[in-house]
This record gives C-alpha cells, sequence and structure tokens, in this order.
C-alpha cells in the first residue's frame, strides 16, 4: 500500500471516532454522507494497481493452484528423473567399482599363482641343480678311490719289484765277495815267494 492509502484509512478511523452517537444509542453513529463518501472515492481512487492484481489472483485462486500443482508435478517428475539419474550412475559407478575390484582381485591372484608357481619351479631346479652336483661329484669320488687303489696296488707292484732288484742286487754282490777274498790269498802268497827267493839268493 501506498503511503496516501494508509493516511486515507487513518483518517477515516480518526473521522468515524470524530463522529456522534445517535441518541439513545451506543453504537450507531451520526455521520455525514458527502464526507464519507468523498474519503472513500479518494481510497478507491488510490488503490494501486497491483492490490486489484491481487484480488484477481485471489478470484482465481484454483486456476493459480491448479497451475502451481502443474509446475510442483513438473519439479517434482523433474526432480525423479534428475535423481533417478544419479542413482543410475551411482549404481554405474558402484558396478566400476566392482569390476574395478574383481579386476584387482583377479590379478592379485593370478601374481601369486605365478609366484607361487615361479617359487616352486625355483626349488625345482635348485634342488635338480643339487642332485646333478651330487652326482658329478659321487662320480668325481669314485673315479678319484679308483685311481687311488689303482696307483696304490700299482706302486705296491712297483715296491716289491724294487726290492726284488734289490735283493738280487745283494745276492750278487755277496757272491763277488768270496772271489775277492781269493784274490787277496793269491796276491799274498806272490809276495811270500817273492821274498824267499830274493832272501835266498841273498844267502847264496
Amino acid at each position: 500500500m501506498s503511503s496516501r492509502i494508509e493516511q486515507l484509512i487513518d483518517e477515516i478511523e480518526e473521522y468515524i471516532n470524530g463522529c456522534k452517537y445517535k441518541q439513545f444509542s451506543s453504537t450507531q453513529i451520526i455521520v455525514n454522507k458527502e464526507e464519507i463518501d468523498e474519503l472513500l472515492r479518494e481510497l478507491r481512487m488510490k488503490t494501486p494497481e497491483e492490490i486489484k492484481r491481487y484480488q484477481k489472483i485471489i478470484s482465481n485462486k484454483e486456476a493459480i493452484l491448479n497451475d502451481a500443482r502443474q509446475k510442483a508435478e513438473a519439479l517434482i517428475n523433474e526432480a525423479t528423473v534428475h535423481t533417478n539419474e544419479l542413482i543410475n550412475e551411482h549404481e554405474i559407478m558402484q558396478q566400476a567399482y566392482a569390476q574395478a575390484n574383481e579386476v584387482v582381485t583377479l590379478a592379485t591372484r593370478q601374481a601369486q599363482e605365478i609366484l607361487d608357481n615361479a617359487t616352486i619351479e625355483a626349488n625345482s631346479m635348485r634342488a635338480a641343480a643339487v642332485q646333478y652336483t651330487d652326482d658329478i661329484l659321487g662320480n668325481v669320488e669314485n673315479i678319484i678311490t679308483h685311481a687311488v687303489e689303482t696307483a696304490g696296488a700299482r706302486y705296491e707292484n712297483l715296491i716289491n719289484s724294487l726290492n726284488q732288484c734289490n735283493d738280487i742286487v745283494k745276492a750278487n754282490r755277496t757272491e763277488l765277495k768270496p772271489v775277492d777274498d781269493d784274490l787277496d790269498s793269491v796276491d799274498d802268497a806272490s809276495d811270500g815267494g817273492k821274498s824267499g827267493n830274493g832272501v835266498h839268493l841273498d844267502m847264496l
């Protein structure tokens, strides 16, 4: 409302309050028709178009309410569609997240299987290498043992042969010693005869 309308209302109230009561009455007053009509006419003239529009809106409240209901239903439907889209997106995200987790789980399982198989294979290769090395060392040990035994037998035969040769040498030397003694006796006898002849000659 404009300030003039408020003033007119105040003036009407003051006018009514200033009117005199009819005789023998406490509710009826005496008013000047022209003065009150003038005040009301000015009030009508000052009534803004906005108030008239509000009055028209009130008179057409059913139509406005229906329009409001339609707009509200449209908003609700739009919100429902948007909510469903968000729900679908959320479900898609959940499915994508679940698929991602499944992929990660599968990859982890496969990686663990590869690691386990590699560990088993490495252990098998290690056991095979140890066995192979042990077999080679066993063969080498057998060869060395056989070589030692063979060398020992040959050495023993060599020692026996050398001892036999030594015995023969000793026997030969022993056989040579009596000849040397006989030669010494002959030499001694020859020396004695020469000495006797000499003496004999000297005596003559």
